[in-house]
């Protein structure tokens, strides 16, 4: 196992590992990378679906997605992102990800990492189109006036999954149905603070992000919206991206913080 640096904040690739036969150390090394780096990359994997949930599950409890749709038969932890459409319906979600946020930061429990596998990825001209953009929120953190930080520390924000996917159906074209009374009650907003600790680096990071987060619980509603409304706009600067671009067989394993 080889890990190298990316030389940005965030971003690694790591060499010489079998993400269908990992186990024990290498697990854990893998980790300890993760939370050196923020994102990983494994290029060059052949994984089956089952493959791809075993090694997902060697890094915590798996998370089924609230919306239940786009499942892999007999696998609902993994979820299908695509914009194929066969025989006139889509057969994965096609629209995922198109604005920025932080990875179920609207479940009670603080999510640790995505795993997103490459089977697909469209090439014009012989380069792959589209990428997968992050921001270093501890980097973010670092950045903020004084006086800010000390405002914010201790501080809460609520978080809520229909302010994402109320916000991308109203995009045009889009063909995600509403919610279900179900699907809202299963995902009620939740709370986190707005300053967490990574448990791997130590540092701290930001946790307050534009996809989800709608409100800053101890400050008034105006004072929560202008502040809100910065910490948005700061958190993704060109300074703190990191871009990555797909190729077939690519792994892509982040940091939810």
């Amino acid at each position: 196992m080889q890990v190298i640096p990316g030389g940005e904040s965030l971003g690694a690739t790591i060499e010489g590992v079998d993400l269908a036969a990992v186990s024990g150390t290498t697990v854990e090394a893998i980790v300890q990378a993760l939370g050196r780096h923020g994102v990983i990359r494994f290029p060059r994997q052949t994984l089956s679906a089952a493959d791809l949930k075993n090694f997902s599950a060697r890094l915590g409890e798996l998370e089924i997605n609230v919306i239940g749709a786009f499942q892999e038969p007999g696998l609902p932890e993994v979820m299908i992102l695509s914009n194929i459409v066969e025989n006139g319906k889509p057969i994965g979600l096609g629209d995922a990800g198109q604005s920025w946020h932080a990875d179920m930061s609207y479940s009670k429990v603080i999510a640790f990492a995505n795993v997103l596998y490459a089977l697909k990825v469209p090439h014009r001209d012989g380069k792959p189109l589209g990428a997968t953009e992050f921001c270093d929120m501890c980097a973010a953190w670092d950045d903020l006036p004084a006086d800010l930080k000390s405002l914010l520390e201790g501080k809460t924000a609520l978080h809520d999954f229909s302010k994402y996917w109320d916000t991308a159906r109203k995009r045009p074209g889009n063909t995600r149905p509403p919610l279900t009374d179900a699907q809202r009650k299963a995902k009620p907003p939740v709370s986190h603070p707005i300053v967490l600790m990574h448990p791997i680096s130590g540092r701290k990071a930001l946790y307050a992000n534009p996809g989800y987060a709608v409100r800053i619980n101890e400050l008034p509603e105006a004072e929560s919206d202008r502040i809100l409304a910065f910490l948005f706009a700061h958190q993704v600067q060109d300074k703190y991206r990191y871009v990555f671009r797909w190729q077939p067989g690519d792994v892509l394993v982040w940091d939810n913080l």
